[in-house]
């Protein structure tokens, strides 16, 4: 084991034969050379890899694996293609129990390193029964400029994908660089960057994959997405081009639920009511599973959808899902789960913690479209949910009437704002907090707020859980946390769901 550069003091090289040992958090594993801990992201536990280090700090660098030497026992082989390119499922090469062990593991670590308070015993994480085709929305991306492999360049000459699954131990992975990308299909022409349809290139932010098989949803969305490849390049269509903001083709968004319903909304760069009609006039007869089919016209230079309006082209608009016996209605601009059959699991979670006799008022703080309120209104007196997105409102309400819920109300707005004295004196003091907030966790007047108000029980659901133990250190000054459940709803990906049960200090 060593390192190309005579020192170490240089902010990026390499590290030549170094053994992974440890795992550390969010796909990153642990190494150590010279007294130093290196986090590294294309290895796994038990490894021998070369490691580009671009981040080297007194105590601690960080680095992306560009070769293996000697692969760990616990690999397991990539079952996708365009695994080791697509950034959708990096833990492929690792058995699924393996991924579920780290994952418990840092959640255990997060709250007890970040989160400084006495814990009970964590419960086991709950695994996913199906760990492919469990997603239930996909949105993939036109563009003229597909990202090359680094065979395709060696060859100059676009080889069968094979992705970046290494075959053998030894082979390179170095990433091929954005430039040397950008350089050869300026050299041998847009052919070799043209009509690429599917995800983006981790860190590259004009470049496509081209996903010919995605193991993330059912097989309809490969059908769904190469029918329109395939007419695209018989028509001549254009793609988007992300830098000089042209094209025709954007996006193909698909929510397939398990009702069967199938929707499937195709951005389009401008209008042209002659080609969309020949196009979606071909998918429909194609694919004739979909139950609605929408097109939306994005003259934005960014492909959020959320302040334009998609027109249905076929069916009724939206599509219906089912959780236990709950129906919700979900347009093409509504949040919902991305993993049905798991957000039953983690919502049915959140109830247990809740505890819930029939005479609680409940709050439900980052609602979104309901779901996790309406989950729990059988049990419940009152459901008070409260959200920023005025559009996830409406959506809350539908559902709520959709299911014949009276006893449940949805409010616009900044929660700190809402919730002052003349709401509680209106609605009723919360018993149950239930909050399930984004990424980034609680904005801290949040929790000043929920220390204030100051409610028996306190239910989070997390998908973070480094910001998650943050907010339940602060909260620990009224607060001991009785229970704690992980819930895996995203397999061969370092992301958890977590479900901490939070009860007030007597």
């Amino acid at each position: 084991m060593g390192v190309t550069f005579a020192t170490v003091k240089r902010k990026k090289f390499l590290l030549e034969k170094i053994l992974v040992t440890g795992y550390a958090a969010e796909g990153k594993s642990v190494a150590r050379h010279d007294g130093k801990v290196y986090f590294i992201e294309g290895a796994v536990p038990g490894d021998v890899v070369d490691v580009f280090i671009s981040t080297n700090k007194k105590d601690w660098g960080e680095g992306k694996t560009t070769k293996i030497h000697e692969f760990s026992p616990e690999r397991t082989a990539p079952f996708c293609q365009h695994f080791g390119i697509c950034g959708g499922c990096k833990w492929q090469m690792l058995p699924y129990q393996k991924q579920l062990e780290y994952k418990q593991q840092e959640v255990a670590q997060n709250l007890k390193r970040i989160g400084k308070t006495v814990l009970p015993e964590m419960m086991p994480i709950v695994g996913a029964v199906d760990t492919v085709h469990y997603r239930n929305k996909l949105d993939f991306t036109f563009s003229n400029k597909r990202y090359l492999t680094s065979e395709e360049i060696k060859t100059k000459a676009p080889p069968p994908l094979k992705g970046g699954i290494l075959q053998s131990a030894g082979d390179e992975i170095t990433p091929v660089a954005d430039e040397l990308n950008l350089s050869v299909a300026e050299k041998f022409g847009t052919s070799w960057s043209d009509g690429a349809l599917g995800f983006h290139v981790p860190r590259i932010f004009d470049k496509i994959i081209d996903i010919h098989t995605c193991y993330l949803m059912d097989d309809v969305n490969n059908t769904i997405r190469n029918t329109v490849r395939d007419f695209a390049k018989e028509n001549n269509y254009s793609y988007y081009d992300i830098k000089q903001h042209t094209g025709w083709l954007r996006n193909i968004i698909i929510r397939n639920c398990i009702t069967g319903e199938l929707m499937v909304n195709i951005c389009l760069g401008y209008e042209d009511e002659t080609e969309t009609k020949k196009l979606l006039d071909h998918l429909l007869q194609q694919v004739p599973s979909i139950t609605t089919l929408l097109f939306t016209i994005n003259p934005k230079w960014n492909d959020t959808i959320y302040d334009l309006a998609p027109q249905i082209y076929y069916g009724k608009g939206f599509v219906n899902e089912r959780l236990e016996g709950f129906t919700f209605k979900i347009g093409p601009k509504s949040f919902f789960q991305t993993n049905t059959k798991q957000a039953e699991k983690l919502y049915s979670i959140t109830r247990e913690f809740a505890q819930l006799t029939g005479r609680e008022t409940v709050y439900d703080l980052y609602c979104g479209t309901g779901s996790i309120g309406i989950f729990l209104s059988k049990d419940a007196k009152k459901i008070i949910g409260v959200e920023s997105i005025p559009e996830a409102i409406e959506d809350a309400r539908e559902n709520a009437a959709l299911n014949n819920i009276s006893h449940a109300e949805f409010f616009a707005g900044d929660v700190i704002k809402i919730c002052n004295d003349a709401f509680f004196a209106e609605h009723g003091k919360p018993d149950v907090i239930i909050t399930d907030p984004p990424r980034a966790g609680m904005h801290e007047k949040l929790v000043i707020k929920l220390l204030e108000i100051a409610a028996p029980s306190i239910v989070y659901v997390s998908c973070n859980t480094a910001t998650q133990a943050r907010d339940i250190a602060l909260l620990a000054e009224k607060y001991f946390i009785e229970k704690i459940q992980p819930v895996d709803m995203f397999p061969h990906t370092h992301h958890i769901e977590c479900v901490a049960l939070l009860k007030l200090k007597n």
